[in-house]
């Protein structure tokens, strides 16, 4: 049997070259290529063929994996496409699920692990971790947060005020002043800014640049 056609979207070096160890030492996979961004990947396609795409979530040249993939998908639904990351953003799951990425990977340095993970999406099954990995924010957890005040929080770390956030959310100012009260005795932090640094510090929410 001829091997799975990989490409690999990675632009962290070291990261970049442990998986192409763990691929090249496998016997059902060859490295088609190894890319830094996420666009690139997009105008490969349209003279290579791949089987299988590994996508980093941040790529050089800001580019998104998840919009990559999104795009790419819908070019050819028959690649699979598994997104690797190890940002511990919230929403990059439910985005992934949505997008239709086959499967999804925490970053680690296991490599029956990763070699399982993807004989397993290239058999069709679909495998996603059942959450992000949990974080300490000040006295707080990660999943101590609700959807909504990570709503709130996302806009905060964007740099938007609270009159801004309610607009954009469609709540009350009162009601966003209120969320961002009740984040604070949770975690113990003093103020918004705090709580803005603690939460993009750790990872937990993302900012992706605006074009």
């Amino acid at each position: 049997m001829s091997k799975y056609k990989v490409m690999l979207v990675e632009d962290d070096p070291l990261a970049r070259q442990l998986i192409e160890m763990f691929i090249e030492k496998s016997e059902n996979y060859a490295l088609e290529t190894s890319i830094e961004s996420a666009g690139m990947a997009e105008i490969y396609l349209f003279k290579h063929k791949c089987d299988l795409i590994l996508m980093d979530v941040c790529t050089a040249m800001n580019s998104s994996g998840l919009e990559a993939a999104e795009k790419i998908k819908k070019n050819d639904p028959t690649v699979k496409i598994i997104i690797i990351t190890s940002q511990p953003e919230h929403s990059y799951l439910s985005r992934a699920r949505e997008i239709g990425v086959d499967s999804f990977w925490y970053k680690t340095v296991i490599a029956d692990e990763f070699i399982t993970l993807l004989d397993k999406t290239m058999a069709g099954e679909h495998i996603y971790p059942d959450n992000t990995p949990t974080l300490a924010i000040g006295n707080a957890l990660s999943v101590d947060f609700t959807d909504r005040e990570l709503e709130v929080l996302r806009l905060i770390v964007a740099g938007e005020r609270d009159a801004d956030i309610a607009k954009e959310l469609c709540i009350t100012l009162r009601t966003v002043k209120a969320h961002v009260q009740n984040m604070k005795e949770k975690t113990g932090l003093r103020n918004r800014t705090e709580l803005a640094v603690r939460v993009r510090d750790a990872g937990l929410v993302i900012v992706e640049p605006k074009e």
